[in-house]
């Protein structure tokens, strides 16, 4: 066979070698990891992720945060919106270890957090700080699988792509494994689902309105990450969600790092408007009409600040004794409080029983069944509690159904709705926690349900107390009622009215002649037993 001939220029030297061949960048080959190749590169090529974003201009603040994250050259323009949406001056030169998201409502937040899940995923190199068989985590927490599948599922279109399609071994309803020994999971928001795993990357979608039942609120979540990423130095722990009220996770990030130079946190905020010029105007303007206060809150990204949290933990748990159940004490008066529920929906059937011991409310049992159930067969078995403790009578919240008021009567027990709103229940309930006049059992639905309380202010300046959202108080109410319904006074009536004219009540001149008449009157009346 000749050998291959090629041209020269006259001005070269001459050469008897072939010269290299050209490499041609295929559609279907696997992605290269390259110190060239960043996620503004990949977010505008058309071979990647740029017909998913077919309107770039739309969003240009997208592209300013993540120069911003991943600490890239940034244009005039997107310099702008970062001060504008962090309140720094300089932007970052490196990679944040810690990104806090509040950003409102269709501001395309999901999708772009599975484009940086995306290109974390398939175009960063984790396998110098992997041992063998062992895999990186890419996880995705929401409050709930289907909240988390949102994202999973712009995940999965761009792993379509001809150049990212050879990577995925192995693709389930729950995540990808990649053939770069990463895989995505999508989790419920669970401080156990993190644990044992080594997480390159964690993306907390909506965390600010995460559940706070039982033993995994925000805090809990967050903690239990953070050492699961230890090991990794370009892991990356991204916060995102619509801001609620003033309290978690997502608004002490934010309080502690927004507008304040730091190398590893960056705290972004941004109306939806900012985040999404396409959105409708008129939208949002109706919505601010509509409801001035929540639309703030979705859409214009400002933390509410008409509701704030109710009861602190510290309250709770200065009142809070070493039992979990106490036994029936004879000749003790015991009271009980219910909140029926009929046991097809999300809400528990509740029921608290309590006695006064040394004038302290005392809470002495905790009841709770959580749906799916009978109603008359729960209603039979508390029926059979409440006689153990010779209780014939109890009060249950004002919304009980009818029903319940004919089961327990079935069973010679004499069911009265409460003539209070849950609210007022509440109100009257905190004062005997912050002055430590109760006593509760050690049960972490109470402490968590309790805590979770919220107050909320109406336009109309009226105060409502009640859980947040996604969230339960069927445990909190129980115990409420039955300790706030048990006779105890608050408050002794000074008949004596020494408090009127002077503090000195030993003078008689130290009260005016009209407090003396009336003083007379009320301790005349109260030596005959009409007034007590």
């Amino acid at each position: 066979m000749a050998p291959r001939r090629h041209r020269e220029r006259l001005d070269d030297e001459p050469s008897t070698t072939t010269p290299p061949r050209r490499e041609r960048l295929r559609l279907d080959d696997p992605p290269r990891r390259s110190d060239h190749l960043t996620l503004l590169d990949a977010f505008s090529d058309p071979r990647l992720f740029a017909r998913f974003f077919k309107d770039p201009q739309s969003w240009i603040a997208w592209t300013a945060l993540i120069a911003a994250a991943f600490g890239l050259p940034m244009s005039a323009d997107q310099l702008a919106i970062y001060r504008k949406c962090t309140g720094r001056t300089d932007p970052p030169t490196q990679q944040m270890r810690e990104l806090v998201l509040v950003v409102g409502r269709r501001g395309g937040k999901s999708r772009v957090l599975a484009l940086i899940a995306t290109w974390l995923s398939a175009f960063v190199d984790y396998k110098p700080y992997l041992d063998p068989g062992e895999r990186g985590v890419v996880q995705v927490l929401a409050a709930d699988r289907d909240q988390a599948k949102i994202i999973l599922r712009y995940v999965k279109a761009f792993f379509k792509l001809p150049m990212l399609v050879k990577l995925v071994e192995r693709n389930s309803q729950f995540g990808l494994d990649l053939s770069n020994s990463v895989s995505i999971e999508v989790t419920t928001a669970s401080f156990r689902s993190v644990r044992g795993r080594t997480v390159v990357a964690a993306l907390a979608d909506e965390i600010a309105f995460w559940n706070d039942e039982g033993a995994n609120p925000d805090a809990e979540v967050i903690k239990a990450i953070r050492p699961s990423m230890a090991t990794i130095p370009n892991s990356m722990l991204l916060l995102a969600s619509s801001p609620y009220a003033r309290k978690g996770v997502l608004w002490d990030m934010h309080r502690q790092h927004h507008g304040k130079d730091d190398s590893r946190v960056l705290s972004w905020q941004a109306a939806t408007d900012v985040m999404n010029s396409s959105i409708d105007p008129q939208y949002l303007a109706d919505q601010y009409e509509r409801d001035p206060a929540s639309a703030s809150a979705e859409y214009g990204a400002q933390f509410r600040t008409d509701v704030e949290a109710f009861i602190s933990a510290e309250a709770v748990d200065a009142v809070t004794s070493d039992e979990r159940e106490r036994p029936y004490i004879a000749g003790k008066r015991y009271h009980a409080f219910a909140d029926p529920a009929g046991g097809s929906g999300k809400d528990s059937f509740t029921l608290a029983i309590g006695h006064v011991e040394d004038k302290l409310p005392t809470l002495d049992v905790i009841r709770e069944k959580k749906p799916p159930f009978s109603p008359r067969a729960i209603i039979e078995e508390y029926c059979e509690l409440l006689k153990q403790y010779g209780i014939r009578k109890l009060t249950a919240d004002r919304f009980a159904a009818e029903f319940a008021v004919e089961a327990f009567k079935e069973h010679g027990i004499t069911l009265e709705h409460s003539l209070k709103p849950k609210s007022q229940i509440y109100s009257e309930f905190l004062p005997l926690l912050n002055s430590k006049t109760c006593d509760l059992l050690d049960n972490s639905r109470l402490r968590t349900q309790l805590t979770g309380l919220e107050r909320r202010t109406a336009r109309s300046g009226k105060d409502s107390i009640d859980h947040g959202p996604g969230g339960h108080d069927d445990v909190a109410n129980a115990v409420a009622g039955v300790l706030t319904s048990m006779g105890i006074r608050k408050y002794k009536y000074d008949g004596s009215m020494s408090w009127v004219g002077s503090i000195d009540a030993t003078r008689d001149d130290a009260q005016s002649p009209a407090a003396q008449r009336l003083s007379a009157l009320v301790n005349h009346h109260s030596m005959r037993g009409l007034i007590r």
